[in-house]
């Protein structure tokens, strides 16, 4: 017995040493605020080596499990836990000593416990972390104390946030050549876009202007950029590209004028953290050419960084020219010159190896001949200039009217063929031997099938220039090696060709499931324009309908009701042909909610958004229509309009709505929007529907919706002089709101909430993004009531 006890005497005292001398892990709490009322409380536990800390949620009879433990009297009076803490990635094994699994943190571990604050007054916060660490040799228990303070924002605080910091350098080239180098420095978790962003629908793109009035000097090249990251924002329903930490834009100038010193440039961009956006805003550079440092030329038409910044997009692009390729071989062109070709090689050489090399230079010259056709389409138009006209309002238009050319000739209404000239030509240059022989083969079958895959290679060459750089030589690369592919496979096995379906009707039925594709990407062109146009003639509706006749017609056409020229008697419907006419059909009825209103996400890049529409209450309902709403409603106050779903009587113009409030004596309600802002969207797709929200805003406040970031530019006699930026004139609606919401609230983020009286007096403290409900409603009726 007395043993026993000097053995845990002994135990203890090394424990209690331990504890004395040893802290394996080290604790620190950080808050992050979430909205007004909620916040993060987040504890960081830095673990020593070969040292585990445990997890919260263990077995029984195991390891001590890491405990938060709360002062039940604080938390029921100051703040309330929502939910359970969470944590950081974990190890789960086998433990040789509690003979179970345990999971367990090694190095670092974050544990996160969500609050909403019931105090307004509360400032600290203290909770005890009970824990146990253990080594491969000893364990080691013990509890402290993690403080978190609150910072609360006064009244007068600033809320003028400036997270991108610009700078410019100038290097000299030699032969009155530079580079001007603009270089962003961004606050931790804020980001700018990419100038790649051109879809109207996406973010704002950063943009690089030059004042050049008087010609001294010319732009060569494009603007580079530095490496971007490419991620799916669903905010957008899209990729988008942009630069966190820092970003760097280049230019490369020519001076025509010996004489100029300085160079005057504008960056135009906005940053957005995860929760918000700034409104747009211009930094102004003045660069002086004799700071210029000397360096070697070289040249960036085709940089590693622009390569590296694509990469993800090439491959994209690789992938769909790779399936293109396919689908061009399933076609009454090509297919039948498969078993003619390759027999051909077999036959003609002396051996069979001989038969499978030649039948492989055959294929490398396919490649070779194609990758040339992206090569020429580069260098004629430029990497850049292909990305740009890809963007343009009028090369849209002619893409889709390529498409719409190509699309008929698949359904049968003509063929596109090269002079046949061409072709005897080629042939006759075939006959002469070797490798030189076989590459005019190989032209031979590019002209020879041309009728087939011309409006493939021509819609992957519009595809590829919105992607711009590099991308139609990698397009042309991955359509020709599926060309390529079966041509070399097919002669080193042969037996395999016995394999092979016949060739029949079924190819023309491929290609003309083509055409009707073809048709469909073709308004995918004519949406972008109009889009950019804002002209509402092709809107979110009338692509839908137009989409669901292609699609319908093409399932009747698969079930046999439709015959098009070129197609075979048909006596039956094989199962592969119901199976994908039943695909279609159910692709087709998918899409007919999307006349009332569905989101239709299997297709939410193609047609235009949700709020870009014909009538934003459905097709048929009585409220009726969207971009002429305002018209339908002749009681409506000058300048007013009903903002679609709600009905939510709004102004755009100030001056306006304010007299339009003194005179239904109710509060005016300023919403600080942008058309590009993500959380205004949220905050009136989740929060303002609510009924208790809606009817606030419908019939006790007049709002007038602001929008920052609208590009109209402004009539001549509203236009001044900028009180924030000296020498400068507001020109555009959008800068003109920016800068009255920065003045005069001394806030620069959307969205953004005033409630004010007659006299233009906050009658409540601004709010920016609320998405709790609740909180915005007490916000809202606290705000009436003191007009009250």
């Amino acid at each position: 017995m007395k043993k026993i006890l000097a053995v845990v005497l002994l135990i203890f005292s090394m424990q209690v040493l331990f504890a004395q001398v040893l802290e394996p892990v080290k604790w620190n709490g950080k808050i992050e605020k979430i909205s007004d009322t909620e916040y993060n409380l987040i504890y960081e536990a830095t673990i020593e080596d070969h040292w585990h800390l445990y997890s919260q949620n263990l077995p029984e009879g195991g390891a001590i499990p890491t405990e938060f433990i709360y002062n039940e009297n604080v938390v029921s009076k100051d703040f309330e836990l929502i939910g359970k803490a969470t944590e950081s990635e974990s190890t789960t094994k086998f433990d040789k000593v509690f003979e179970m699994e345990m999971t367990y943190f090694d190095y670092e571990a974050t544990f996160t416990q969500k609050i909403k604050v019931l105090n307004p007054e509360l400032t600290t916060i203290e909770v005890e972390v009970s824990y146990q660490a253990c080594d491969d040799a000893k364990c080691f228990f013990q509890s402290k104390t993690v403080d978190f303070q609150i910072k609360k924002e006064t009244k007068n605080e600033s809320k003028i946030l400036d997270p991108v910091k610009w700078t410019s350098s100038v290097y000299t080239l030699g032969k009155n050549e530079y580079e001007i180098e603009y270089t962003a420095v961004l606050d931790d978790k804020w980001h700018i876009y990419s100038q790649d962003n051109t879809d109207p629908m996406g973010p704002i793109a950063t943009e690089i202007a030059f004042k050049n009035e008087n010609k001294d000097f010319e732009l060569v090249g494009g603007l580079r950029e530095s490496k971007s990251i490419e991620k799916f924002e669903k905010a957008f329903d899209m990729d988008v590209k942009y630069f966190s930490n820092q970003a760097v834009f280049t230019q490369k100038i020519k001076v025509l004028n010996t004489d100029l010193k300085t160079i005057e440039s504008e960056a135009y961009f906005q940053a957005c953290d995860d929760e918000k956006c700034l409104a747009p805003a211009f930094v102004e550079f003045k660069t002086n050419l004799k700071d210029a440092i000397t360096r070697i030329a070289v040249d960036n038409t085709n940089s590693i960084d622009e390569t590296n910044r694509n990469s993800k997009g090439l491959w994209s692009i690789f992938f769909i020219a790779f399936l293109s390729g396919f689908a061009a071989l399933l076609t009454p062109c090509v297919f039948p010159m498969i078993p003619m070709t390759v027999s051909f090689f077999t036959k003609q050489s002396k051996s069979k190896a001989a038969g499978i090399k030649n039948a492989i230079i055959y294929g490398l010259c396919i490649i070779v001949i194609y990758v040339l056709l992206g090569t020429a389409v580069t260098g004629i138009f430029g990497a850049d200039a292909l990305n740009a006209l890809a963007t343009n309002v009028w090369f849209n238009l002619i893409f889709f009217l390529l498409l719409v050319v190509f699309a008929f000739s698949f359904l049968g209404a003509f063929e596109i063929m090269l002079p046949n000239s061409w072709a005897n030509k080629v042939d006759s240059q075939a006959n002469r031997g070797g490798m030189v022989g076989i590459f005019f083969m190989a032209l031979a079958l590019a002209i020879v099938s041309f009728s087939c895959t011309g409006p493939i290679v021509g819609t992957l060459l519009v595809e590829a220039a919105s992607k711009g750089g590099l991308a139609p030589i990698i397009g042309m690369l991955g359509f020709s090696m599926a060309i390529a592919l079966p041509f070399a496979l097919f002669a080193a096995f042969p037996g395999w060709l016995n394999s092979l379906p016949k060739s029949g009707g079924w190819l023309n039925t491929v290609k003309v499931v083509l055409g009707f594709l073809e048709l469909a990407l073709a308004f995918k062109f004519l949406s972008q324009a109009d889009l950019v146009l804002q002209m509402h003639l092709l809107e979110r509706e009338v692509f839908i309908a137009i989409w669901i006749a292609i699609f319908g017609t093409l399932a009747l056409y698969l079930f046999g009701k439709i015959q098009l020229p070129h197609d075979s008697p048909l006596t039956h419907i094989s199962v592969g042909r119901l199976s994908l006419g039943l695909v279609v059909l159910s692709f087709t009825i998918y899409m007919i909610p999307g006349l009332w209103g569905a989101p239709l996400n299997l297709i939410s890049a193609f047609p235009p958004p949700l709020d870009y529409s014909e009538s934003p209450y459905g097709v048929g309902n009585s409220k009726g229509g969207g971009s002429s709403a305002s018209s339908d409603h002749s009681d409506l106050p000058e300048g007013a309009h009903l903002l679609a779903p709600h009905d939510i009587l709004a102004f755009n113009d100030y001056d306006l709505g304010l007299a339009y409030a003194k005179k239904v004596n109710k509060p005016v309600m300023i919403d600080f929007t942008g058309w590009a802002c993500v959380n205004c969207r949220k905050m009136e797709q989740n929060v303002w529907p609510k009924p208790n929200i809606l009817n606030a805003l419908k019939n006790d406040v007049v709002l007038i919706s602001l929008y920052v970031d609208d590009k109209r530019l402004l009539e001549e006699d509203e236009v001044v002089d900028s009180k924030l930026r000296e020498g400068k004139k507001l020109k555009y609606i959008g800068q003109k709101w920016s800068e009255f919401q920065t003045i005069k609230y001394k806030s620069n983020t959307q969205p953004y909430y005033v409630l004010m009286d007659h006299n233009e007096e906050n009658l409540i403290e601004p709010v920016a993004f609320t998405p709790d409900a609740n909180e915005y409603y007490n916000w809202l009726k606290t705000g009436i009531d003191n007009f009250k």
